[in-house]
């Protein structure tokens, strides 16, 4: 329509208007000052040539009714025609800018360069933190696979609560660790792992929808450690037999340092190693009796 046709119109105006006034200044005045504003640290206004060879401020020459060229014209300018610095190819090597570690000028070919290797510098940290992360990750798998080996291999269901806290404290490398279940085989109900829990005890560990990392807070759960007086960050893992069954049983991870285990921390491990743990547990629940 016409409105649409006059906008058109209105940017091609604005963009010849820009391109004849960014190449009849000197770099430093475009680059540095917004169009008509007045300039900085003794830069000179903006003026355009006339056709006579004269000057006069750029914005006298605006139609009051149009806005005023900004810096931000510029930048969407030269970002949208890439053809300009090729058509003015001597600009490139006449703009100096800030080498941006000091106050010494630098041509823009170096000040991109600068910046490149900036960005290069960035990347290689990042990778270098991602390879990290992975030998990591790779350490606690092979930790995880040789403490799943050694319940597997556990001939006793009555021994594996012991192989469970064993083999975190040795592969994980964890100060202290504790572990109770409950609704076991009545064959069962006198270990130690069975015994002194109570209904509140449950009851916190049925609200857990994930483990809990953090401060020790006089929880129950923390007097089943050996040395509870010397946990100072813990972490309570639920135990289910799968995704959406009750919780049978509570894992408490106890460590001296208080930035152990922290509420920031990811739980994605924890939770892996709740869900092995309360799979291998079925063993010591009732078994369901089959007709002949």
């Amino acid at each position: 329509d016409a409105a649409t046709l006059r906008q058109a119109q209105g940017e091609r105006v604005r963009n010849e208007r820009l391109d004849g006034l960014l190449t009849q200044h000197e770099p430093r005045d475009w680059l540095c000052q917004t169009a008509g504003g007045r300039p900085s640290r003794g830069g000179r206004e903006l003026h355009e040539v006339n056709d006579r060879g004269g000057s006069f401020p750029y914005n006298a020459r605006m139609n009051p009714t149009e806005h005023p060229i900004t810096e931000d014209d510029i930048a969407n300018f030269l970002a949208n025609t890439p053809d300009f610095f090729e058509r003015h190819a001597e600009l490139l090597a006449s703009v100096q800018l800030s080498s941006g570690h000091g106050n010494r000028a630098v041509s823009l070919q170096e000040r991109q360069a600068l910046m490149l290797r900036e960005k290069i510098k960035g990347l290689e940290t990042r990778m270098v933190d991602m390879i990290r992360h992975g030998q990591e990750n790779v350490s606690i798998a092979d930790k995880m696979q040789r403490w799943t080996r050694k319940l597997l291999q556990a001939t006793q269901a009555r021994d594996l609560p012991g192989a469970i806290v064993e083999g975190i404290t040795t592969e994980f490398l964890i100060p202290q660790a504790a572990i109770k279940v409950w609704d076991v085989n009545g064959i069962f109900s006198d270990e130690s792992f069975a015994a002194d829990v109570s209904e509140d005890a449950k009851t916190f560990a049925s609200s857990l929808s994930a483990p809990y990392c953090g401060v020790n807070s006089g929880f129950e759960a923390v007097h089943w450690l050996p040395e509870p007086a010397v946990a100072l960050s813990i972490a309570l893992i639920p135990l289910r037999a799968a995704a959406e069954a009750e919780v049978s049983g509570l894992l408490v991870l106890a460590s001296p340092d208080p930035e152990r285990f922290h509420s920031g921390m990811g739980t994605d491990f924890l939770e892996r190693l709740g869900e092995l743990a309360g799979a291998a547990l079925t063993r010591l629940r009732p078994q369901p009796v089959t007709s002949e």
